[in-house]
């Protein structure tokens, strides 16, 4: 996990430092925990008891646990890609699907592949691949995304971030 002074130290990635085909340094979460998921669900005020009630989800509704929010995981990407463009780059957008269930003790790894590149209005545009895994190398919640990063010598990433005409 990474720590708060290790984003607050974070050196930038640039546009120039990637390439296309090259993963990103990924983000391991894990294991989650029974307190993990109950905190979230008090966190959004989500009760449905499949969320913490190892009993009720189980024996009522057959699941093999309780089981981690989509909301979670919809937050655990986009974290994900703000620590990554941390402190100047900015995370434009993201979309990814919910394929496999999340359970205490599993262990997921946040992941980025480069797969394209370019420049616009003076900003370095970066498609990436991203998803979740699981342990056992079971994708959890594959996607795209497109981060934004400086690029040396050039301007700087708005803050707030407005997209370059035609991008």
């Amino acid at each position: 996990m990474v720590t708060a002074d290790e984003l607050r130290n974070k050196k930038q990635l640039y546009y120039d430092d990637v390439k296309v085909g090259e993963d990103l340094p990924p983000l391991v979460i894990g294991p989650l925990t029974t307190t993990h998921l109950f905190r979230w669900s008090a966190a959004i005020e989500n009760w449905h008891r499949i969320h913490y009630d190892q009993n009720f989800a189980i024996y009522h509704d057959g699941l093999p646990n309780v089981l981690g929010q989509g909301s979670w995981k919809q937050s655990i990407l986009p974290r994900y890609l703000k620590d990554l463009c941390l402190p100047d780059g900015w995370p434009w957008k993201v979309t990814f699907q919910h394929r496999a269930m999340i359970v205490p003790g599993d262990i997921l790894t946040v992941w980025a592949r480069v797969t394209g590149k370019a420049e616009s209005g003076g900003l370095g545009l970066v498609d990436l691949d991203v998803g979740m895994r699981l342990q056992e190398d079971v994708e959890s919640c594959p996607g795209t995304a497109t981060i934004v990063l400086p690029i040396r010598g050039g301007r700087a990433v708005p803050y707030p971030f407005v997209p370059p005409k035609g991008a």
